[in-house]
């Protein structure tokens, strides 16, 4: 059952709706902000969205030519590798930068929108870490709808405290095993002293995976992550 808009509309304005598995909808929250908007369902499973705001991010007047691309990386930080880098600079150059870093962290807990052939689109936080900041055999990663839902149903499977994971059958080139790799660094710097593991068909697989895809990710965030 769809969930009725007077009720959409009364918990947005109280900004009442909690990030995980509403029992009462029977729906998964995966808004950060106590607002909803577009509701999908992917395999069987209703998942909020936030509330798409008014204006979104936006390359160009040119419906066209909106689309993702990834953004310039901060000239003033290129010398700096690690956060004992960044700690020899004075306290002026710091001020400057820390509204940039705290957007970044900002983006990375709560996602982001910007303007998709005119269509206002959210990514989530850790999408948006894999095409922002992720480093993969090609470059830059590109953006694509169906990596888009792949990472909104792992979101709701992270919000959702019923669910041990996600089952997730694959082709082959679908771009799984660099947004895995993303993931696992992403969730990883979230937390000192965190452990994570790799699975494969082979120990030598799971290595491989480490040395060519989750060292080389990891080793291409900014200092600040």
């Amino acid at each position: 059952q769809p969930i009725r808009s007077n009720t959409i509309h009364r918990l947005n304005k109280s900004k009442s709706w909690e990030y995980g598995y509403n029992k009462d909808n029977d729906v998964v929250v995966v808004s950060k902000t106590g607002q909803i908007g577009e509701v999908l369902e992917i395999q069987g499973l209703k998942i909020a969205l936030p509330l798409a705001p008014k204006t979104v991010y936006t390359r160009s007047k040119k419906r066209s030519e909106q689309k993702w691309e990834q953004f310039p990386e901060n000239p003033d930080f290129k010398k700096i590798k690690t956060v004992f880098d960044w700690n020899e600079y004075p306290e002026e150059f710091k001020e400057k930068h820390y509204a940039y870093i705290d957007e970044e962290f900002r983006r990375r807990e709560e996602g982001f929108w910007f303007s998709n052939n005119g269509v206002a689109t959210w990514i989530p936080g850790a999408y948006y870490m894999y095409l922002q900041w992720s480093k993969i055999d090609v470059g830059a990663p590109d953006f694509r709808e169906a990596n888009r839902l792949f990472f909104i149903f792992w979101e709701a499977c992270k919000a959702d405290k019923r669910s041990y994971g996600m089952c997730y059958l694959k082709n082959r080139r679908s771009g799984f095993s660099f947004m895995s790799s993303a993931e696992t660094v992403n969730l990883a710097t979230l937390a000192s002293d965190s452990r994570f593991g790799i699975l494969s068909k082979s120990g030598g697989d799971a290595k491989k995976m480490f040395t060519d895809k989750v060292v080389p990710i990891s080793l291409n965030y900014p200092f600040f992550f």
